[in-house]
C-alpha cells in the first residue's frame, strides 16, 4: 500500500513540473529588513548624521522592534551606522564616504582589469564576449535586476580571469555596498547606456590586450559612475582634487 502510494507519487511528479521555492522566502525576516535598510541608507534616504528611531523604523516597515534591532546591529557591523548607549543609532553613510570607497574600488579593480588583460584565456574571451553581449541587450530591454546582476558578473568575471585573490579579498567588503549603489543609480536610462559604453570599453582593451588602457578605462568608469552617484543621490559631487589639493 505505502509502496504503490510512493510510486503514485513519482508518477505525478514526472508528470507535473514544480517550481523552485523563491530564495527570497527563506531568509529571515531580519535579513529582509537589514537589506531593506542598507538599500535606504545607500540610496540616500537617511542623511548622514541623522538618528534612526528604532520604534519609527519599525512601524515604517510594519514589524515589531526586535528584528529592526537586529539588522540594526548588522549595519554597524558594515560601517553603515554607529549606535551609541542611551543617545541613539546614526547614520555614518555620506558623499564622502561613498567617494572614498569609490577610490579604492577604482585603484584595485583598475589594477584587476590590466592584470586580465594580460592573463586572458580563449575559453575567457568567448565567455566575455557573451556576457557584453547579454548586458547590451538588457541595457535595452531588460529589467532592473538582471541589469544589476549581469553588471556584477561583468566585474567578477574581470577579477576572476585577473587570478588576483588577494585583491579581490580586499573588495569583498564593498560588495554589499555596490549591489546597493548600482540599484539606486541604473534605474535611470541614460546611467545605464553610459554604464554599458563603459563596460564595452573596457572589454574592448581587455580583448586588445592593452593592460594600460584596461586599467585606465576600467578606474574611469567606476569615478564616473561614483561621481554621477553623488549628484544623484546627495546633489554634490567630489573630485580626487578635495583629498590631493
Amino acid at each position: 500500500m505505502i509502496e504503490f502510494g510512493l510510486e503514485a507519487l513519482r508518477d505525478a511528479e514526472a508528470r507535473v513540473a514544480i517550481e523552485p521555492v523563491d530564495p527570497s522566502l527563506l531568509r529571515s525576516l531580519r535579513e529582509h529588513v537589514h537589506e531593506r535598510l542598507r538599500r535606504l541608507i545607500i540610496a540616500g534616504r537617511f542623511a548622514e548624521g541623522a538618528r534612526l528611531q528604532e520604534r519609527d523604523v519599525a512601524a515604517m516597515l510594519g514589524i515589531s522592534v526586535t528584528p529592526v534591532k537586529d539588522a540594526l546591529r548588522m549595519l554597524e557591523g558594515e560601517g553603515l551606522v554607529r549606535i551609541e548607549p542611551r543617545r541613539g543609532v546614526f547614520v555614518l553613510f555620506g558623499p564622502r564616504r561613498a567617494y572614498e570607497m569609490a577610490l579604492a574600488r577604482a585603484a584595485l579593480e583598475g589594477v584587476m582589469a590590466g592584470i586580465a588583460a594580460r592573463r586572458i584565456a580563449p575559453a575567457s574571451v568567448e565567455e566575455m564576449a557573451a556576457l557584453v553581449a547579454a548586458m547590451e541587450h538588457a541595457t535595452e530591454h531588460g529589467v532592473l535586476e538582471e541589469i544589476v546582476t549581469l553588471n556584477q558578473s561583468f566585474h567578477g568575471l574581470i577579477a576572476r580571469i585577473s587570478r588576483c585573490d588577494y585583491l579581490q579579498s580586499r573588495l569583498e567588503s564593498q560588495q554589499m555596498y555596490d549591489h546597493a549603489r548600482r540599484i539606486a543609480l541604473l534605474e535611470r536610462f541614460e546611467e545605464r547606456r553610459a554604464g554599458f559604453d563603459e563596460h564595452r570599453g573596457i572589454y574592448e582593451a581587455i580583448m586588445a590586450r592593452d593592460p594600460d588602457e584596461a586599467e585606465r578605462r576600467m578606474r574611469a568608469h567606476i569615478l564616473r559612475s561614483a561621481r554621477h552617484f553623488l549628484n544623484y543621490v546627495f546633489g554634490t559631487g567630489l573630485l580626487e582634487s578635495d583629498y590631493v589639493d
